[in-house]
């Protein structure tokens, strides 16, 4: 019976949970103001330093315009006398003709012989033969001599070797008639001693003139 009693389970209080729960929150609350404050008091202080302003520079100072001072030409001294340049001429050269080649089994001992420069030819032109002399002169153009014309022929022959006219070029003639009759005057009856070069006889030209005037009666 005893052991029963003590064995029962016990009944749940609702009052005693909540006078629990107050005992504790009290006890809580009792610690948290318990516990001191200690606020921590900070000091601010403001420290001031003068700090040096640079002085500006002062001013540059404007240039003030220089006046303009008039340039005036100077005078070149007269020159007395200009003395020219003279150009010193130089002696002249002469072409020579190559050498001969050299035999290689004779040496460098040989006798070379230069030969001297060609000369020019000389040349001689053709010359009136004047035991021809009277035939130069063309008869003179009836026609023109009637009108009272006059005139000069002017012409270009080419003398042969033989001394007569092969060949006739105009030059100029103041008519037709003039040209004709000295034209065919200068082929039947020219005759010249011919050209010549190195005293051989050559072909060559030669200007004619031929003058028409009628003689004063």
């Amino acid at each position: 019976m005893y052991a029963d009693r003590f064995a029962q389970p016990r009944k749940f209080s609702p009052s005693s949970l909540a006078i629990a729960v107050a005992l504790n929150g009290a006890l809580v609350a009792g610690l948290i103001l318990s516990v001191p404050e200690f606020k921590k008091k900070v000091v601010t202080v403001l420290i001031t330093t003068n700090i040096p302003i640079d002085q500006p520079p002062p001013p540059e100072p404007i240039p003030q315009p220089q006046p303009k001072i008039a340039q005036h030409p100077t005078a070149m001294p007269p020159i007395d006398r200009v003395v020219p340049l003279v150009d010193t001429p130089r002696p002249p050269t002469y072409a020579l003709p190559p050498l001969p080649p050299v035999d290689p089994g004779i040496g460098n001992a040989v006798d070379r012989i230069i030969d001297p420069p060609a000369k020019p030819p000389v040349m001689i032109d053709p010359a009136i033969d004047q035991r021809y002399a009277r035939e130069f002169q063309p008869a003179y153009p009836a026609g023109e001599q009637r009108l009272g014309n006059e005139g000069k022929v002017v012409i270009r022959v080419l003398v042969g070797t033989d001394g007569r006219v092969k060949q006739v070029e105009r030059v100029s003639a103041p008519s037709e008639a003039f040209w004709q009759t000295t034209e065919r005057q200068a082929l039947s009856r020219w005759r010249f001693r011919p050209a010549t070069r190195d005293g051989v006889p050559v072909e060559a030209w030669r200007t004619m003139t031929v003058r028409f005037e009628i003689a004063a009666s």
